[in-house]
């Protein structure tokens, strides 16, 4: 028996019982007898109340292994969230001191152009997400300068090694700078003129997309999407169209698809193709389909680049014929040299014109000039100097200088 201390005072009890007078008329068998039998009922009790003990020993143990393992779980999955969320960004601030002739106003202005946030987050190894977050011009709100965009949010999946499908709200695969256009990736304060009034970078839409690598160096993607939606008061300009997934009207789709070769080292080649049959949404009856082609090449040696891209749309309908907006293009081409890791020039050219269609005058071309210093390669400062030589005699000529970065 475990405890012996216990069975020691229960018989001694059990003896002074003996001795008392109750007990004295009673034989020595019939006390002995009777001593034994509240032996055995105390005994079973006792058995019992180490019964209940045990049990309740158990109890405890199997509680604490129970938050133990509560506790290693949570600190796994929290880890593993942590593991598995990243967070990043970028920003630029741009002063723009630019002198105004033949009707142009100046500009002589300092702005935090973009403050961005990116959010995502691995599920599996084949299931992931990813969000952009920008607020533009620093303030938002009724009667401000400023917006707060989401700019990405989709979930990606992998089909198999070299293919992978999205959907949710991306950026679309068109040009240079619409899917990368982060301030160190890119020379000059401002985005080039092409890729904002032909190409209306940054551009994104709600939709799904097909993307992966084909071998030998090749890349695709094609994508469905939400439309343009632009109108004739706004001459039919693509920019002025972007619906940024706000609401959009969804009557005609646009379909945009991309090939792309970076078999070479240094070197890459690629074209972009979206139709859509109503570039207004309905908006307007005079207005038809719209195609957009857009090829582009960069070729990098050593410290010496140069990008080249050529842009254009094609619109139906009486209504874009009638002020010339059925062509729309343009184009620039950019050299480049790195002096070193931290610094670099460049020089462009840009041509182009949202009424080619007419015969009016109505080309805009403009040259910028500068250098590039990267601190750090996710930090740049920059300064320009641009000119303009426009048809219609509007012109802003200065200087921009800025400050970047992403992480």
């Amino acid at each position: 028996m475990k405890y012996p201390l216990i069975r020691t005072a229960l018989a001694a009890a059990m003896l002074s019982a003996l001795n008392s007078p109750a007990w004295a008329d009673t034989s020595v068998e019939e006390r002995l007898k009777a001593m034994e039998t509240r032996m055995n009922a105390l005994e079973a009790e006792n058995q019992a109340l180490k019964g209940q003990l045990q049990t309740t020993e158990q109890k405890v143990t199997a509680t604490s292994a129970q938050m133990e393992e509560a506790s290693s779980n949570a600190s796994t999955g929290a880890t593993a969230w942590a593991d598995n969320t990243r967070i990043g960004g970028y920003g630029e601030l741009h002063y723009n001191n630019l002198d105004g002739e033949g009707g142009a106003s100046d500009k002589d202005e300092l702005d935090l152009h973009r403050f961005v946030l990116f959010f995502g987050h691995t599920f599996n190894e084949r299931t992931r997400f990813f969000s952009e977050l920008e607020v533009e011009h620093s303030i938002a709100g009724e009667g401000k300068n400023g917006e707060i965009e989401l700019e990405q949010a989709y979930v990606e999946y992998d089909l198999n090694a070299n293919h992978r499908v999205k959907g949710g709200l991306f950026l679309l695969p068109v040009g240079l700078i619409n899917e990368t256009h982060e301030p160190p990736a890119f020379y000059g304060v401002e985005r080039n003129p092409i890729e904002s009034n032909i190409i209306p970078a940054t551009w994104w839409a709600g939709g799904a997309a097909l993307s992966g690598d084909l071998g030998s160096g090749f890349g695709y993607d094609f994508a469905v999407h939400e439309g343009l939606a632009t109108t004739a008061a706004k001459g039919y300009a693509p920019r002025s169209g972007r619906q940024k997934t706000s609401n959009a009207k969804a009557d005609d789709f646009a379909y945009t698809a991309r090939l792309k070769w970076t078999g070479m080292p240094g070197l890459e080649v690629g074209g972009s193709l979206q139709y859509q049959s109503d570039i207004t949404q309905s908006l307007d009856a005079t207005a038809g389909s719209a195609t957009l082609a857009e090829v582009h090449s960069v070729f990098t040696k050593g410290p010496f680049g140069l990008k080249a891209l050529y842009s254009q749309w094609d619109l139906d309908g009486s209504g874009p014929e009638a002020i010339g907006a059925d062509k729309q293009l343009g184009w620039y081409i950019e050299p480049s040299l790195k002096l070193s890791e931290q610094w670099g020039l460049f020089a462009r050219y840009n041509l182009w014109d949202n009424a080619a269609g007419d015969s009016a005058d109505s080309e805009k071309k403009q040259i910028d000039a500068g250098v590039n210093f990267w601190p750090h390669p996710d930090v740049v400062v920059k300064a320009d100097y641009q000119h303009q030589d426009n048809d219609d005699g509007k012109n802003q000529n200065g200087f921009n200088v800025g400050v970047g970065y992403q992480f």
